[in-house]
């Protein structure tokens, strides 16, 4: 079959255009990754556990809101429901995508949607989005090239981390790298005004929402942004405004 990134010309290019188009990432994914390494540690993840989970899950932002609510003492099920409630956005990358990969083998669909993260979701939606002649075998190689570089970076981080966090001095602020990778994601996608009605909606309730036990808020933030940014598209259609 030609979806697979080695066995055509096109393909093999389109994997490592999306392998060279990761590279800037790495610089948030790493320590991302040892910020979940770190926060393991602490939490008294063994070794094992902590790369069980960072590898089975392959989920960075979910991982670390159960991580933090499970040394805070929260109720399991309040555990679970934030964590799939993080990781829902999945879902919605998956639907973004199905016209792009929903002709792909099941075994391929399902390989897809182990490594679908921000990243590969970000990056393969501008590429298709502007590369529109692609073809199927070079839509899955461009999103296994992301892949190819983001799923090492993450799962090796998370093991230095957890190996060595201990090391790591206070003063280096491994905070920074999830707040600007969904901003360098994020960023770019931000193209209508329901875009940035969305936006701007998440910013003020998450931090309006604070104060919300087992951060809950930022659950509730989300889904203020997804009603206001559906409210401003109706709003634009009707006015024949959008684009």
């Amino acid at each position: 079959m030609p979806s697979s990134p080695g066995e055509t010309p096109n393909a093999r290019r389109a994997f490592w255009r999306g392998y060279r188009n990761a590279l800037p990432f790495v610089l948030i994914v790493a320590p991302f990754g040892l910020v979940f390494g770190v926060v393991a540690l602490e939490a008294g993840f063994t070794v094992s556990q902590a790369m069980a989970f960072t590898i089975g899950t392959y989920a960075g932002a979910a991982q670390l809101a159960a991580i933090q609510l499970l040394t805070e003492q929260a109720p399991l099920a309040i555990v679970i429901f934030t964590a799939l409630a993080v990781n829902a956005r999945m879902a919605m990358y998956s639907a973004a995508l199905a016209p792009h990969l929903g002709q792909a083998p099941l075994w391929q669909r399902a390989m897809l949607g182990y490594f679908m993260v921000d990243q590969t979701y970000a990056l393969s939606a501008i590429e298709y989005e502007n590369r529109p002649q692609m073809s199927l075998g070079e839509k899955v190689a461009y999103y296994m090239g992301v892949a190819a570089l983001v799923w090492p970076t993450w799962v090796a981080a998370s093991l230095v981390g957890v190996i060595a966090g201990n090391l790591i001095p206070d003063w280096v602020p491994l905070g920074f790298a999830v707040p600007i990778a969904f901003t360098a994601m994020i960023g770019p996608m931000l193209r209508t005004m329901a875009h940035v009605a969305a936006a701007l909606m998440s910013v003020v309730a998450a931090l309006l929402l604070s104060g919300v036990p087992y951060s809950l808020g930022l659950i509730l933030a989300a889904l203020l942004a997804m009603g206001t940014g559906a409210l401003v598209e109706s709003w634009m259609v009707k006015r024949g405004t959008w684009t």
